[in-house]
């Protein structure tokens, strides 16, 4: 599971895709998104650092893509905000887990993380604006 600011930011960054370039107002996307503002200020500004969005003040402004929606992966999302979700880690905490001193679930852990992380590579925030497109659509 993303832990909650990637989530923010995929749903954010898929609603911000589906406005065809227009830049918008973090509120305005908080609101569409049921987003705290002041939590995705913090996030679209680490994002911006990493360089996945542009952002501009005044008139006119807002927060950009800094590249096609179908070319920006979710797990650059994930990796610009340090998801833990990108680290190999032991699904039982346990201190070292590896497949030399591996835990009773790292057999069955190992290739779910490594699909996690390929589904991740593969999806886009494209992917992301086209399930909330029709999402919005039907409601």
């Amino acid at each position: 599971m993303l832990s909650q600011a990637s989530g923010y930011a995929v749903t954010a960054l898929g609603f911000l895709a589906t406005q065809g370039g227009k830049p918008l107002l973090i509120k305005e996307m908080a609101s569409a998104c049921d987003i705290p503002p002041a939590y995705l200020s913090k996030i679209i500004n680490t994002l911006a650092r990493r360089r996945l969005v542009h952002t501009q003040r005044g008139i006119g402004g807002g927060v950009s893509l800094t590249c096609e929606p179908k070319d920006l992966a979710l797990y650059a999302i994930c990796e610009a905000l340090d998801d833990p979700i990108l680290h190999q880690r032991c699904m039982l905490g346990t201190a070292e887990c590896s497949d030399e001193r591996a835990c009773p679930a790292h057999t069955f852990w190992k290739p779910h993380r490594l699909q996690t992380v390929q589904f991740l590579k593969k999806t886009s925030v494209a992917d992301v604006a086209a399930f909330e497109s029709k999402r919005r659509w039907h409601q």
